[in-house]
């Protein structure tokens, strides 16, 4: 399919859909988990990409960032397909070539003049236990290797959390009385003994349904068992500093695993990859937890038939909101930036287009759970009806950088 034949498609489909895109679901697997089978795909389906490649434990959205899983990465994975009806059957068409083709109809002029592409992407992850206590590269580490930094966010909804699976707690950061030297200590002994203790060198939050947290980049955090709503930057940088999970041993390679390699035994490079302040803050939880904040009057909202709240919050790369329209009630609801978002509950439309969340998602299937918005759309406003006479209609909407409706709520660590 040429370019031109590319836009006129999605061009014929913004018309048509008053600026919103359907996405087709977007699996990535992870040789190292064990899928937490909450994200509504077939049970039959958590391998449907081999054993060797590992279980479906994570659904991402709205990306144009391809995973990386080394070498049992696949092509295009991680990357979003637009999913479009014509009359000669479905066409699907990559999301990143959309934004280069169209971004400035897409995302809006301001977003394309000053970053030239969609700077986020977020995704559910769902696992049965917790993963290893691990870190992501700020900007300075990261472009060494030709990356970008990547702050990340997370909120545990509810419609996904009907249980907690085995280990419901997140290791965040290190205790104050930690030292550079005793989390050298752990990364030099790697293997030696199996465990290298580095999660005896930090603490464990009880993970609470319906709140969050934000998690910057520099930051040790091994995240718990309840299936995650993760908005982030536009990367997938990261290095293991746990050797041992749940009795499964990581390799070296999972510590450098996006490390120069002439850095590969330097444990002063190692440790400066810590934002060492925001680890050791005797305040951690009071700084980084997230409670969903009402974007404004409750009262005011509910009058008109809906509920909204920024749920993932604090940093400039991205933000989320949860918006939950009331049974029968329709509303038209604007925002200052484009957005992608997912259903989490009920049915109803989104402007003419039907949307629903499903029950079971067989691989390879095609949903009406995943949606994208346009700029301009989001200005104008969009037409909310939920068709539902019991039930809500919820929804997570996330938004890529800069969002001038959030930046009151965008943290600066005491910093300038």
């Amino acid at each position: 399919m040429t370019i031109d034949e590319k836009k006129r498609i999605i061009q014929a489909e913004l018309d048509k859909n008053g600026g919103v895109l359907r996405f087709a679901p977007c699996w990535v697997a992870r040789n190292f988990m064990q899928p937490g089978r909450r994200l509504k795909l077939d049970p039959r389906d958590y391998y449907a990409y081999g054993a060797a490649k590992g279980g479906i434990d994570e659904r991402w959205f709205a990306s144009t960032t391809p995973a990386d899983n080394a070498e049992y990465t696949i092509e295009n994975e991680g990357l979003s397909f637009v999913a479009v009806k014509t009359d000669t059957g479905v066409e699907q068409i990559l999301f990143r070539d959309i934004i280069e083709y169209m971004g400035d109809k897409i995302i809006g002029e301001m977003q394309m003049n000053k970053y030239g592409r969609w700077m986020m992407f977020s995704k559910f992850f769902d696992n049965m236990g917790p993963i290893a206590h691990h870190v992501h590269l700020m900007d300075r580490h990261a472009a060494n290797v030709g990356m970008l930094g990547k702050p990340e966010g997370y909120y545990f909804p509810p419609q996904q959390n009907n249980v907690n699976n085995n280990f419901p707690h997140t290791y965040f950061g290190l205790n104050p009385e930690v030292t550079k030297e005793d989390v050298k200590r752990c990364l030099q002994t790697w293997g030696d003994k199996g465990d290298n203790g580095i999660l005896d060198l930090s603490r464990a939050y009880r993970l609470q349904v319906g709140t969050g947290w934000d998690v910057p980049p520099g930051i040790l955090h091994a995240p718990g068992s309840l299936l995650t709503y993760e908005p982030q930057r536009a990367s997938d940088v990261s290095i293991f500093f746990q050797s041992q999970v749940e009795g499964r041993c990581n390799g070296r390679d999972t510590l450098v695993k996006d490390i120069p390699k002439d850095k590969y035994y330097d444990y002063e490079y190692l440790l400066d990859i810590l934002d060492w302040d925001l680890n050791v803050d005797v305040n951690f939880k009071e700084n980084h937890f997230l409670q969903p904040v009402p974007v404004r009057e409750e009262a005011e909202m509910e009058a008109e038939g809906y509920s909204e709240k920024w749920v993932v919050y604090g940093s400039s790369h991205f933000c989320a909101k949860e918006l939950t329209v009331r049974p029968g009630a329709s509303v038209v609801i604007r925002d200052a930036q484009a957005y992608g978002l997912i259903m989490t509950q009920g049915y109803g439309t989104l402007n003419q287009v039907r949307v629903e969340t499903p029950n079971m998602i067989r691989f390879g299937q095609l949903t009406s759970d995943e949606f994208f918005v346009t700029e301009s759309a989001a200005n104008q406003g969009v037409v909310i009806t939920n068709m539902s006479d019991y039930e809500d209609l919820v929804m997570l909407k996330h938004f890529g950088p800069d969002n001038p409706e959030a930046a009151y709520l965008v943290k600066s660590y005491g910093r300038p």
